[in-house]
Order: C-alpha cells, then structure tokens, then sequence
C-alpha cells in the first residue's frame, strides 16, 4: 500500500500532470467567460435582429406538464409545471459557446506553434562561381578556369 501511494505522489508531482490540473482550471475559468460572453453579449443583439427572440427561451414542449398544460410564457413556467421540453435555445448558445472556444484555441496554438518554430536555417555560402569567359562552373578558390584556362582574378 505504502508503494501504491509513494507511486501516486510521483506521478501528481510530475510536471506535465501540474500543468493539465492548471491548464483545466484555466479552462473552466475561460468557459464561464465565453459563456458570459455568448449570453449576454452576442446574443442579445442577434434576438434583437430576429425580431425580440429570447433565445433562452427558444424551446418546443414535447410533454405538458402535470400542474399546467401548453402554452407556456418561458422555460422557466414550463419547468415549474413539470414538463418535458426540448430546449433549442441553449442548444443553440452551446454551439456558439462552442465555436468561439474553439476559436479562441485555435489561435493560441497557433501562436504557441509560431513561438516554437525554429529560424530557416542561413543559406550555405557558396561553393563555386562561374568563369567570366566560358561560364563554366568552378571551385570558388579558383584563379584559372580548368575549362578554358582563363586566368580569373
């Protein structure tokens, strides 16, 4: 048991296990933000633009509830009379919340992947020249073309 346990303090104290408990904080810590973002900022203006559609309260009844029966005024009332609804409205701040998370990690790979790039490595200096008098191509060191036996300066 004492091993099993000394096994598992190793294994939290590693480094890249540290770093996911933190990088999944972050994470929520993020989601809670875009969240906010898709509720109360992007899709107010959109309902507004579709004619006052409250999308949080955006769902169809699939089953009245045992108190109350259809229709009802917002989810909320549906919920209150118990039945059973199909909410398109989160389902649709879902895929938004969803796409800007996405969005916002894809550039922060990319940026990440940018930083890791090494430099092209510097073109190697050349080698040979061309003989000013028959063009043929020469050790660079050279002062007489082996070809036509100018003397190159």
């Amino acid at each position: 048991m004492k091993s099993f346990i000394s096994e598992f303090k190793k294994f939290i104290a590693r480094g890249n296990v540290m770093d996911m408990a933190v990088g999944i904080i972050i994470g929520a810590a993020f989601t809670k933000i875009v969240n906010s973002l898709v509720a109360d900022v992007i899709m107010p203006p959109i309902s507004l633009l579709l004619g006052n559609i409250d999308f949080t309260n955006w769902f169809i009844v699939l089953r009245d509830g045992a108190e109350t029966a259809a229709p009802y005024a917002s989810l909320e009332a549906a919920k209150a009379a118990g039945a059973v609804t199909m909410n398109l409205g989160f389902f649709i701040n879902s895929i938004i919340s969803f796409l800007i998370v996405a969005f916002a990690i894809f550039i922060i790979i990319k940026a990440i992947n940018k930083m890791k790039e090494e430099p092209a490595p510097a073109p190697a200096a050349p080698t040979t020249k061309k003989c000013p008098y028959c063009f043929s191509e020469i050790d660079i060191k050279a002062t007489k073309c082996p070809h036509c036996t100018s003397d190159i300066k």
